[in-house]
């Protein structure tokens, strides 16, 4: 039995994934421990993992001015970097605090926890790095997803993806070198590269990446240790109950669209929620409307929310109502887009930044939805007429064909033999397995 510590930031996006890999981990007997921002505890615990909670709480952080205006500008992104300096120096620390404790066998972590190969060498462990958006390897292949940018050429691929890394050592080195003195008994030197990953035999170890093929093919100047797994589905608990009122709703017509932004607190949710009923309203769509974090919150004060053919939930596990929709609109992040294709949904992305841009152009280059509405720029116009194009029969074959491949992936089962691998395997060499 291997002791495996997952390490994650962020929102339930850059959670709920880890969970599945972990109770992948857990089936087969190992002890796993998730640890992330607080109010996650319950998601960790329910499916067999052992909940270590960090001292920030994202929801809350997410909400602040500062983070909120990082998610629409370069200018935003660099002020709330400088703003929470301290509160990310704390966050190194609880990390360390949970590591040491544990003292795992192996390590998976996010890039945003890029300090976890530092921690797996003073432990004497092994530090896997884990992906949800190809971002962090760099290829001609296509742009760096997280800059807005369309298919620039082999040159200017490559380019996007060396901006973007350089910009992401500057920022995790910054930290480092303010917190690294601090903790004498994790060595600085000599510095390890945080996207590799790190393993005691100085061997090898996987790059797992958590998306399917059928959206990003492995790009042919991606390594070997490169995997591709596809995404890591989170299997819902069996005791979860339908609420009443959203069971009469799907029942009482024809299968609806869902409507939801997810953990992105909106830059202006009145508007949002405005111009969502509005669409809604003018095309005569039947809905399902998630308020998530802050996004479509506002629906609720609105009177053209009060209609037989809208129903607003706080949350439902989307592995169980996708397959009673016709199509789904969202913010594009990584796992929404991912579940929405799995049960052949056509599919609308309103990104409102990071890789969520990205995601809406793979999406529309997959013909299995319209081209991309940005959620700042969102109009009654622009979302009418994605909502009436959503109704066409390409779309749905397409969504469908893209269903059926990212069913077919290993996920994190895949994922859990790596892992595995990189525990059994004293020198480090990782076995090809049936994993690209």
């Amino acid at each position: 039995m291997a002791k495996v510590l997952i390490l994650t930031l962020g929102s339930r996006g850059d959670v709920q994934p880890y969970v599945a890999l972990g109770a992948a981990l857990v089936g087969r007997g190992h002890r796993v421990t998730l640890s992330t921002g607080q109010g996650f505890d319950d998601l960790i615990a329910e499916h067999g993992l052992s909940p270590a909670p960090l001292s920030v709480d994202m929801q809350a952080l997410m909400a602040t001015s500062d983070v909120r205006a990082a998610m629409t500008s370069r200018t935003g992104w660099l002020r709330a970097f400088r703003a929470t300096q301290a509160l990310m120096q704390r966050q190194l620390d609880d990390l360390w605090t949970v590591a040491r404790a544990l003292a795992p066998d192996v390590i998976v972590y996010h890039p945003k926890a890029f300090i976890a190969p530092y921690l797996a060498r003073a432990l004497g462990a092994a530090a896997v790095p884990s992906f949800l958006q190809p971002a962090f390897v760099a290829t001609s292949s296509f742009p760096n997803p997280l800059v807005r940018l369309p298919d620039v050429g082999a040159f200017g691929n490559r380019l996007s993806h060396r901006a973007m890394r350089a910009a992401m050592r500057l920022g995790y080195g910054l930290l480092l070198r303010k917190w690294l003195p601090r903790h004498g008994e994790v060595a600085a030197q000599p510095r390890l590269d945080v996207f590799r990953g790190y393993h005691p035999s100085g061997g090898p170890v996987p790059r797992l990446h958590a998306h399917s093929g059928c959206l990003v093919p492995k790009p042919s100047d991606w390594g070997a240790d490169d995997r591709v797994t596809g995404y890591w589905f989170l299997t819902r608990r069996s005791n979860w109950q339908v609420p009443a009122e959203l069971a009469a709703f799907l029942a009482a017509g024809a299968p609806p669209v869902y409507v939801g932004f997810g953990s992105m607190p909106a830059v202006d949710a009145e508007r949002t929620a405005a111009i969502v009923l509005g669409a809604l309203k003018r095309t005569g769509t039947r809905a399902v409307l998630a308020k998530g974090w802050g996004g479509l919150a506002a629906a609720t004060h609105t009177t053209d929310s009060q209609s037989a053919d809208i129903q607003i939930v706080e949350s439902v596990p989307h592995d169980w109502l996708f397959p009673k929709c016709r199509a789904v609109v969202h913010h594009g992040g990584a796992g929404t887009t991912h579940e929405g294709l799995r049960w052949g949904c056509p599919t609308l992305v309103c990104p409102l930044f990071g890789d969520q841009p990205f995601w809406g152009r793979r999406v529309e280059r997959a013909g299995a939805g319209p081209p991309a509405l940005p959620l700042k720029h969102l109009s009654l116009d622009g979302l009418s007429a994605a909502l009436l194009a959503l109704q066409s029969q390409s779309f749905r074959k397409r969504a469908e064909a893209l269903g059926a491949e990212i069913r077919s992936d290993s996920g994190a089962a895949g994922a859990a033999d790596l892992v595995e691998a990189v525990w059994s395997d004293s020198e480090g060499a990782i076995p090809e397995k049936a994993i690209p």
